[in-house]
């Protein structure tokens, strides 16, 4: 029987992991600018973390997750997003006690939701995101939005759009809720099911529907931005100086919505603008989530952060032609000449890597010249020559492929002679 990937996912061979190893470097040397941390939260959680957290309404908990009960008769799902995770682990182990807030967090793993596959969009997906827990200032806000920007910007990107709202605090959001009701209702029989079990229960989700769109009545809604209170007005407007502050360009955009329900106050997504990038745009998103920590039983921790799709980042970096690997740098390729030579190049081969050198050689018994090839192929710096008359005189022949030049060099001095050269 032939065995493929599970639809959804794919392999990553090692002709694109240079380009994934190259983006994870850049995120954690932002992160570290920034002073945010790892954290590391297990794959799969309790399903209720993420019904009480992400919303039952939501298309994440309807229709996208992968959940299970395990041999005890629990019921676990495979982390659709990481937000809520980070904040169970924030409140388990009591991370509001530290003397340093807010705690400043990021993740980069993969999640998995069941939704169709298309151009950078898989059921198993790599996502980078980062959590600042424990502060209610304006600022935080801005420097998480400035936090993701500046990793896209980093990496060369240029074809960026960032997009900015207020979702407003309770009061706000009752306020506009009753608003959508009165706006939909009368009209609600010309949308999709979703739409209809969604206007009772949480309106906002209608903006949303990625099925009704285009309805006439969508153009018309209400904007939550007529709905702000003071308080929610002024919160916003704090967060828009802070990105001038720091030279941010932003758009505001009444009608972005944030799909999941723990969002209030700052909602942001950045964009691709690319022609090549493809109808899909959104690179990251995320908010503002005061309350989160309350819902799943920890104590007031107001949070904000953001989430963002690996394979989407490195489609855009192929868009607009900035992709970058790190390179598979092969120091030396160890060619031996018969079955004594090759006994030799074992023990020299553990020598050269013992001394940070790394060094390669053949294992199919092939010819000197086949060797030769495969040490251009694999761009090898030096490649040492092992035969009968090098055992005997304990040297070896090192060729600098670059140069074509060659040397005679003691077996004990190999390792000395290649870091002299590097």
């Amino acid at each position: 029987m032939m065995f493929k990937v599970p639809r959804g996912t794919k392999d990553l061979l090692p002709a694109e992991t240079g380009s994934w190893q190259a983006v994870e470097s850049l995120i954690r040397e932002t992160c570290r600018l920034y002073r945010y941390e790892e954290i590391r939260t297990p794959v799969f959680e309790q399903t209720e973390l993420f019904t009480r957290s992400v919303g039952d309404t939501t298309d994440i908990v309807q229709k996208e997750m992968y959940t299970f009960e395990d041999r005890g008769g629990r019921s676990l799902t495979l982390r659709p997003e990481g937000t809520a995770p980070v904040v169970r682990a924030f409140v388990e182990n009591k991370l509001f006690g530290s003397p340093d807030q807010p705690v400043k967090l990021y993740y980069m793993g993969p999640m998995f939701r069941y939704e169709r596959q298309q151009a950078g969009r898989y059921r198993q997906f790599v996502q980078f995101g980062v959590e600042a827990i424990g502060s209610d200032s304006p600022a935080i806000d801005a420097e998480v939005i400035s936090l993701a920007m500046d990793v896209y910007q980093r990496a060369g990107l240029k074809d960026l759009r960032l997009v900015i709202n207020s979702l407003g605090d309770m009061e706000s959001r009752n306020a506009h809720r009753e608003a959508l009701i009165r706006h939909f209702e009368p009209s609600i029989g010309e949308f999709c099911s979703d739409c209809r079990n969604r206007l009772e229960k949480n309106p906002l989700r209608i903006l949303d529907c990625k099925v009704d769109r285009d309805h006439p009545l969508m153009k018309t809604a209400p904007a939550l931005t007529d709905y702000l209170n003071g308080e929610s007005e002024a919160y916003f407007e704090e967060v828009k100086t802070a990105l001038d502050a720091l030279g941010i360009e932003y758009v505001v955009d009444p009608n972005l919505v944030r799909g999941l329900d723990y969002y209030n106050h700052t909602a942001f997504e950045i964009m691709s603008t690319s022609d090549g990038f493809g109808a899909i745009t959104t690179l990251c998103g995320g908010g503002r989530y005061n309350g989160l920590s309350e819902e799943i039983g920890g104590p007031e921790a107001p949070g904000i952060g953001f989430a963002m799709s690996i394979e989407r980042f490195l489609m855009a970096l192929e868009a607009e032609g900035k992709m970058t690997e790190t390179e598979s740098r092969l120091d030396a390729f160890i060619v031996a000449l018969d079955e004594e030579s090759r006994k030799e190049a074992v023990k020299i081969l553990g020598n050269l890597r013992r001394e940070g050198i790394a060094a390669d050689m053949d294992y199919m018994n092939r010819k000197m010249k086949a060797q030769m090839k495969a040490a251009d192929r694999q761009k090898a710096g030096y490649v040492i020559v092992i035969g009968e008359d090098e055992l005997k005189n304990g040297a070896a022949g090192v060729k600098n492929m670059a140069e074509g030049t060659q040397e005679t060099v003691e077996f004990t001095r190999l390792a000395e002679t290649l870091k002299s050269r590097s």
